[in-house]
């Protein structure tokens, strides 16, 4: 297998005899054309892709990002976000994954749904198997909300499969660590509510169904999670309990979860704040479990704000992968930047964008500490929303801003004006509180950059919807070549299997 160092040589061998070429074809091509640093920054993107060895080894790690409702359009606008937020136009940036050698588009309908919600579409990634819209890790043979029916249809995830293997497993969060996404890697449950026991209803709790949190700790698979960051304390607690922010738990059985992990699990650590986690040893930690907020954890816009203090995703992931690594067999992580989807459900495009920027900084400092020759990174997102970009901006428009055409005389006071008289932004969404009866508000006086903005929307609801249409799949390590074209949003799983050997099948 090449080395890093190889391939990187490679590459500039390749690229320095792409220039070579189009110096050498300079007299027949135009010398606008031939000149172009767009001319030669494309043949050095192909000179890069002919020099890219497949991974077809084995990878011992596996990371899988999940930005839960970053579809393309907020990949696109958090692109030039960071881009204009480092003082360039933003649009030719590229986010710390968009760099990978491999990508794809993922298919995310549900058994149910033509738009899924974060159930089912995790649930495919982490088993293999689509169900249907509400459940966790159970076939769609079950029933939404019924406990009985779900048992005998539970699926077994990749993190399950890795703990069989041996390995360290973990997972990170900016949303509850019982909310959908996260708790498909461990739990099994017909009903995505049932995050404390104090949410299930008579029959569920007869039929002897346990909650999330209670799965997450108490039912947890092989040797029990080695790292679990991110928020929902309340539903760890009892409610008789009230914690370090001021807020009582929600469990009704009197259990503390997060006693029961410090006792359960040898040189374990449970911490619920920013200084309590910096001072965590990760050499002498093997099960960390943070939860820095009672339900889910700040925005990144807010997160300095946090009376208790939270780490960011970054600092999150770089500090599981220093424990997870400690394992010669290697681990499985899943981190997920869980409130992009909320951001997006409140019409709010600058929160969910500060936050695809978070998670874009997390695949980084995961970059910056990981072997690829060994580890699979795969970043993707479960759904979109109905979040667009639109108009005719001229380049290195704010992408905040109101729209301004590129034969416009100034960006500050001379915006497009729409059929009624009125100026846009270029960022809208097709649903949601942003929307208003009658008349459109004239954006004139408003700063639309400000961070409590909301995008103005065409259909108005309380809440702004997912989207059905695909969203993308990068991926870097071995097995990551896998990933190209069109797939059904259940190949995620079989690439991990594939890749980490994890025992699932034999392809």
């Amino acid at each position: 297998m090449k080395t890093l160092p190889h391939i990187k040589a490679t590459v500039a061998t390749a690229i320095a005899a792409a220039l070579v070429c189009h110096s050498a074809s300079a007299a027949v091509l135009p010398e606008s054309q031939s000149q172009s640093s767009w001319f030669t920054a494309g043949a050095e993107a192909v000179a890069t892709k002919v020099a890219t060895a497949r991974n077809t080894g084995t990878a011992k790690n596996v990371i899988l990002f999940v930005g839960d409702g970053m579809g393309v359009s907020t990949l696109t606008a958090a692109r030039i976000y960071q881009g204009q937020a480092a003082g360039n136009t933003g649009e030719e940036n590229r986010l710390s994954f968009e760099t990978f050698p491999y990508s794809a588009l993922s298919k995310t309908y549900s058994v149910n749904q033509q738009t899924p919600d974060s159930a089912p579409t995790m649930t495919a990634m982490v088993t293999g198997v689509k169900t249907e819209d509400g459940m966790l890790s159970v076939s769609a043979d079950a029933i939404r909300g019924n406990c009985l029916s779900s048992q005998g249809h539970e699926l077994k995830t990749a993190l399950e499969y890795a703990e069989e293997a041996g390995k360290s497993t973990g997972i990170i969060s900016t949303a509850r660590l019982t909310h959908a996404t996260p708790a498909a890697t461990y739990a099994h449950t017909p009903e995505r509510n049932w995050e404390a026991d104090s949410d299930m209803p008579a029959e569920a709790l007869a039929d002897g169904c346990h909650d999330i949190a209670y799965q997450m700790v108490m039912d947890a698979p092989g040797d029990g999670l080695e790292v679990a960051l991110g928020g929902g304390r309340g539903y760890f607690l009892p409610n008789t309990v009230v914690d370090g922010e001021g807020r009582n738990g929600r469990r009704a059985d009197g259990n503390d979860l997060t006693s029961a992990w410090t006792t359960s699990y040898s040189n374990a650590a449970y911490v619920w704040n920013k200084t309590e986690f910096d001072a965590v040893d990760t050499a002498s930690v093997d099960h960390l479990l943070g939860l820095f907020e009672s339900s889910h954890m700040q925005y990144e816009a807010d997160r300095a704000d946090d009376v208790g203090g939270e780490p960011s995703l970054a600092e999150m992931t770089s500090k599981a992968i220093d424990l997870l690594a400690k394992n010669d067999n290697g681990y499985f992580l899943m981190v997920e930047a869980g409130r992009i989807d909320h951001a997006h459900h409140a019409g709010n495009a600058s929160r969910a964008l500060q936050d695809t920027v978070a998670l874009s900084d997390a695949v980084q400092a995961a970059m910056d500490k990981v072997d690829l020759s060994n580890t699979l990174i795969i970043v993707t997102a479960d759904h979109s929303h109905t979040f667009t970009i639109a108009g005719y901006p001229a380049r290195g428009n704010p992408i905040l801003g109101l729209v301004h055409a590129p034969d416009d005389e100034a960006i500050e006071t001379n915006p497009t004006l729409a059929a009624d008289g009125l100026p846009y932004t270029t960022l809208g969404y097709t649903n949601g509180p942003g929307a208003k009866t009658g008349s459109r508000a004239d954006l004139s006086a408003t700063d639309t950059t400000e961070v409590d903005f909301l995008q103005q929307a065409q259909v108005p609801l309380s809440s702004e919807t997912h989207a059905a249409e695909d969203v993308a799949i990068y991926a870097a390590g071995p097995g990551a070549y896998l990933f190209q074209g069109s797939v059904e949003q259940n190949v995620i799983f079989h690439v991990i299997n594939q890749a980490a050997a994890l025992g699932a099948n034999k392809y």
